[in-house]
């Protein structure tokens, strides 16, 4: 049942009465607002007017709220719910760029603005159809494989597609008469929208975009069928008007309530049928048909029985959907006969239930009926499932009888995948989280070593950006195929797919030793200044690779074959062993220290239990080389080992030294004290808050100091890390950020 509110205005938009319009519309559904359906139209007929300045020469005004308003009228014989309906009505409008999602999220709400959102990313595939059938970039997926993965990745909610298709409905009604836009439409419509369509079991909108597509991409053979149907129109109307009046009066006799109608043949059905059976036109049995509806589905087979009983069968011209329905769920009985004057007649016959599954599909039993679509999770990943059970089995090539297991595992499988497009609109599959320096190597080898940039979605962005489905990417090559060794640090997050990590290692591989040893030391020595890591054995850390030398090490590095994380980490194993204070090690103890220090955990040998500290001078984190100072108050104070305050204390009060180690088994965080140095700008500040965020640091003091003059911004950092490794990640993050100039840990020592 509609409701309207006694206060629905009477609102005339360019020559349409709207609440006239919206009353006269199909809905049947739960409750439908009309007056929030109201304002949507009417937010867009003024941002239509606002904008009028974008609109390219000759379009017709307030075309995109024309636009919305035949993508409702479409919805509405679907049957869906209110968000759905106010989506459809703003959908140009926010697609178009006259109207910011944001504005439809506080006015309409998130579930308008979602639904919205979803549509634009089915948009993505408008420019792949034309190209579906052949492998892309070498890959030996076909296209239309691909779009069909990536609706699974983009579509979560039936809604989404059911806007799509209309949306695209409207779009090949309009291309009437824009020739050059007609054949670029038609291709994507018939290869993607209306087996969607199919899929979902609309029949009604599978049937236009298929008439109407045929119609562009094959206009000669459109032009022939159409000819020969209109020739014959009126004696075909003549006979069906006919046979129409037999059956009621045979199925009257019978007691069989039932609703005849003339059904007519559509263009592209009839040449498909055509194709299909190599016959002429002479010998389409169903170009003069009609439909049966009864109540129920023991009626069907006692009609049938009626009409074979009146009339000859064709043999091999019967089918029983009923029994064995097909793919998407349709339901009917088929069958021809040697009808009246002779003539060859098809006839089918279903319930009216089976009839609205036949014209709607899954709209015909969607949750749109009152329900809440969102009441429990169960219900809304069965309906999920059903969902992706029609788009996984799209091009025929599914399993239909998949259980929900294995259709979630499809789920999860498009879940880890992106889909994107290059400039030319072919699409890409790669991994989830792959950035546009991964996107490069898929493409060419040589793409990836000379890239230097990126564009996404027609903006520039940092090589580390996360890929999303649906993102049109544009690589920006300098002439040199120079690969930076930078890429290969997984720390900076420039890439995440193995095969571009093997091609730039292949690269440095190829270089001159002596190059790859000068870089590797480089990179090593930055990052250990830049960690404020001191007194590196770089001999003893070689060996633990089985290096020979120093330079063999610094090799690895520079040629991509050893990170600088490994070599971090080595590091500090090989630092924990030394003896860096003169005291021998006894058995260790494990002591908690003081509340004030968080309860952080260290070994302490030789002692009872001692409450601890972590000096202020050095402030140690986890893996670096420590050692103890037992103070006059008894409480250890834990240093580094090569700070300078407590060398000193060891050379003057060495008896009160004493070898402490890192308690593995502890989970804890450690303060670290961290400078940056950025030229100033405007939202620097934001981008290093959201920057420690997405690293899961916590921040625990923030200052900043600007120097005008040099017009440079020093930022001094509190935060929590758990280790080395972390803290690495985090300056490298940092580092990547637009206006930096270093990110260094504060050592006082």
């Amino acid at each position: 049942m509609v409701k309207v509110r006694a206060d629905f205005p009477t609102t005339d938009i360019g020559d349409i009465d709207l609440d006239r319009w919206l009353r006269r519309l199909p809905f049947n559904v739960h409750r439908v607002d009309l007056q929030e359906l109201s304002a949507a139209f009417v937010l867009s007929a003024e941002r239509a007017r606002d904008t009028a300045h974008l609109d390219a020469p000759g379009r017709p005004p307030l075309a995109s709220f024309y636009t919305g308003l035949e993508m409702v009228e479409i919805l509405a014989e679907l049957q869906v719910d209110q968000p759905a309906l106010v989506a459809a009505a703003l959908y140009r409008s926010v697609r178009e760029g006259r109207l910011d999602i944001e504005v439809v999220r506080q006015r309409f709400g998130d579930d308008v603005a979602a639904l919205i959102d979803g549509v634009a990313g089915m948009a993505a595939i408008s420019q792949v159809s034309a190209n579906q059938s052949t492998p892309v970039l070498g890959q030996a997926e076909a296209q239309s494989a691909t779009i069909r993965k990536m609706l699974v990745s983009l579509v979560d909610d039936v809604r989404v597609a059911l806007i799509k298709l209309a949306e695209r409905t409207c779009a090949i009604r309009a291309v009437k008469n824009k020739p050059e836009k007609r054949y670029r439409v038609a291709r994507e419509v018939f290869d993607v929208y209306a087996p969607l369509a199919h899929r979902l079991g609309i029949g009604h909108i599978k049937w236009e975009l298929e008439d109407l597509s045929f119609r562009y991409l094959q206009p000669q053979v459109y032009k022939k069928i159409a000819k020969l149907l209109d020739e014959k129109r009126l004696d075909r109307q003549t006979y069906i008007d006919t046979v129409i009046d037999r059956l009621h009066s045979e199925l009257k006799n019978a007691g069989i309530d039932a609703n005849i109608v003339g059904r007519a043949k559509h263009i592209y059905s009839i040449w498909r049928k055509m194709q299909r059976k190599a016959i002429g036109f002479s010998q389409v049995y169903d170009i003069r048909a009609v439909r049966i509806l009864v109540p129920e589905t023991g009626d069907c087979y006692a009609v049938l029985g009626i009409i074979h009983g009146l009339w000859k069968v064709i043999p091999h011209e019967f089918d029983d959907y009923i029994a064995n329905p097909k793919e998407n769920g349709y339901r009917s009985l088929h069958t021809a006969v040697v009808g009246l004057e002779g003539k060859v007649l098809e006839i089918q016959i279903r319930t009216v239930a089976m009839h609205d599954e036949a014209e709607f599909g899954i709209c015909a039993h969607w949750a749109y009926k009152g329900a809440d679509i969102n009441d429990t999770k169960a219900r809304a990943y069965e309906q999920k499932i059903a969902w992706l059970r029609q788009v996984i089995g799209w091009d025929g090539d599914g399993d239909t009888e998949a259980d929900a297991a294995d259709i979630a595992d499809e789920l999860r499988s498009a879940q880890e995948r992106v889909y994107v497009f290059t400039r030319d609109g072919h699409v890409v599959n790669l991994q989830a989280g792959a950035t546009p320096l991964d996107f490069a190597y898929h493409i060419h080898t040589e793409v990836g070593h000379r890239c230097r940039g990126a564009k996404v979605n027609g903006r520039i962005v940092p090589l580390i950006s996360a890929l999303k489905t649906g993102d049109r990417v544009e690589i920006l090559t300098a002439k040199e195929s120079i690969p930076r060794r930078d890429w290969l640090q997984a720390s900076e997050g420039y890439i995440v797919t193995p095969r571009a990590r093997q091609k730039i290692q292949h690269w440095f591989r190829q270089q001159a030793r002596e190059d790859n040893a000068t870089a590797g030391r480089a990179l090593l020595e930055k990052e250990f200044r830049r960690l404020a890591l001191t007194s590196i054995d770089y001999k003893t850390v070689a060996s633990k690779f089985g290096y020979q030398s120093v330079d063999d090490m610094y090799v690895s590095v520079g040629a991509g074959e050893l990170s600088l994380v490994q070599v971090i980490k080595a590091a500090n194993a090989v630092l924990n062993k030394e003896e860096g204070v003169p005291q021998p090690r006894p058995k260790l103890r494990s002591v908690k220290s003081s509340a004030a220090d968080r309860a952080q955990q260290v070994k302490v040998s030789g002692v009872g239990q001692l409450a601890t500290h972590f000096a202020g001078c050095c402030k140690p984190l986890p893996g670096e080389p420590i050692a103890g100072y037992i103070t006059v108050g008894r409480v250890v104070s834990v240093h580094r080992q090569d700070c300078k305050k407590f060398l000193h204390l060891n050379s003057v009060e060495p008896q009160r030294v004493i070898s402490v180690d890192w308690d593995s088994e502890a989970a804890a965080t450690w303060p670290v004290e961290v400078d940056l140095v950025a030229y100033d700008r405007q939202g620097l500040l934001r981008d290093i808050t959201n920057t420690l965020a997405e690293s899961r640091a916590n921040v625990l003091s923030l200052n900043t100091r600007s120097e005008s003059d040099a017009h440079q911004a020093h930022v001094q950092l509190r935060m929590e890390i758990t280790d080395l490794s972390a803290l690495s990640q985090v300056f490298s993050r940092l580092s990547a950020l637009p206006n930096v100039i270093s990110v260094t840990r504060r050592n006082e020592s």
